[in-house]
């Protein structure tokens, strides 16, 4: 197994043979092996698939181009449509032009805060959508699984919170679609991604950031972003497995197969380490210096409230470009309170 980096990744990336008993594949993923979702296509996916494949007279030679080496986050996307890479960590939270339709808790906050029922929830929907499964083939790949939701976003920010009057004009590193929970409050969302949140807060480019705390944590955020306010904003899908479409069409069934247990592989060890990593994120981030605060449910209340009615502007956006995104947005809600869930607004009612 290699770790590549520039040319190398791609000039080994381009040459797959079909026709060979040994296939190589690189996989790609835009952030370091620090973070769980990284650290576990080594130790959960590759071996998933690898134990997949004994006995069926194939095996793959993984070329793993993680860090930036391949793709930017955000990057992996384009990396696999291009060939670059097979197989990739596909953060769809970062591309919502890309994949619209798998956005829809990101325009929908304070739904809930439980990662697996985030995922599974817009799993399932992706399932009977067939416009959000053909965004993927827009993009000349397919889903292989591993959807991933992370756990829920919080405000980690220089200067206390008490109230979203406290926002006013303070300027927030956001990722992608989560600026939509800065809007209203008199804050500016920063577009900025994790990897760039330190020194941003550092530097004063931004005056904090909206960030979950198993990421904030092995980033040292609280360092520079003391406050750790629990808006609790809840634990959007943001994420899953990908291969090239071409790639993925030429393989023998028993790869196939494979690469998709591997993704089931993926997924369970994903949330069953941010189960493990959410406490202890909260102990490194007291160490660090972090004190966490838990807003009044007044405040997240008020919160909440002071969001412009983002759901119903983005749905009908949807809707107008062909999308369904009223019929997604209320399948999502649905689900929510049929799951036992009560979000703070019931965004597709309004």
């Amino acid at each position: 197994m290699k770790h590549l980096t520039g040319a190398m990744a791609i000039a080994m990336a381009t040459a797959t043979p079909m026709a060979a008993e040994t296939i190589d594949v690189t996989i790609v993923a835009g952030h370091p092996p620090i973070f769980i979702w990284v650290k576990n296509l080594t130790e959960a996916f590759i071996p998933a698939v690898d134990a997949a494949l004994e006995g069926t007279g194939h095996s793959i030679d993984w070329n793993e181009a993680y860090g930036g080496s391949l793709a930017k986050p955000g990057g992996e996307s384009d990396a696999v449509a291009a060939g670059l890479a097979q197989v990739a960590y596909n953060p769809t939270l970062f591309n919502p032009s890309l994949y619209p339709l798998q956005n829809v808790a990101y325009v929908a906050p304070f739904g809930t805060d439980d990662p697996r029922l985030a995922a599974q929830i817009v799993t399932e929907i992706q399932a009977k959508t067939p416009a959000m499964m053909q965004a993927w083939a827009d993009q000349d790949q397919v889903f292989l699984g591993g959807g991933f939701a992370i756990d829920s976003y919080h405000l980690f920010v220089t200067e206390p919170v008490n109230s979203v009057a406290d926002m006013e004009g303070r300027r927030i590193c956001a990722p992608g679609p989560t600026a939509n929970w800065i809007q209203g409050t008199g804050a500016a969302p920063v577009s900025s991604s994790l990897g760039e949140y330190y020194n941003s807060i550092q530097t004063g480019v931004c005056d904090g950031a909206v960030v979950f705390a198993t990421a904030a944590a092995p980033a040292g955020i609280a360092e520079v972003a003391p406050y750790m306010i629990r808006v609790n904003f809840g634990a959007p899908f943001a994420a899953g497995l990908s291969a090239n479409a071409d790639f993925y069409e030429d393989l023998p069934e028993e790869v196939r197969a494979a690469l998709h247990a591997g993704a089931d592989a993926f997924a369970e060890a994903m949330f069953s380490d941010q189960e493990d990593l959410i406490a202890g994120a909260y102990d490194k981030i007291s160490a660090d210096g972090g004190q966490i605060i838990d807003p009044s449910e007044e405040v997240r209340q008020e919160w909440a409230a002071a969001l412009p009615a983002i759901p119903r502007d983005w749905a009908a956006r949807q809707d107008a470009a062909g999308l369904p995104g009223t019929e997604v947005l209320s399948a999502y809600m649905d689900a929510l309170r049929a799951a036992g869930e009560t979000p703070l607004r019931d965004w597709d009612k309004e």
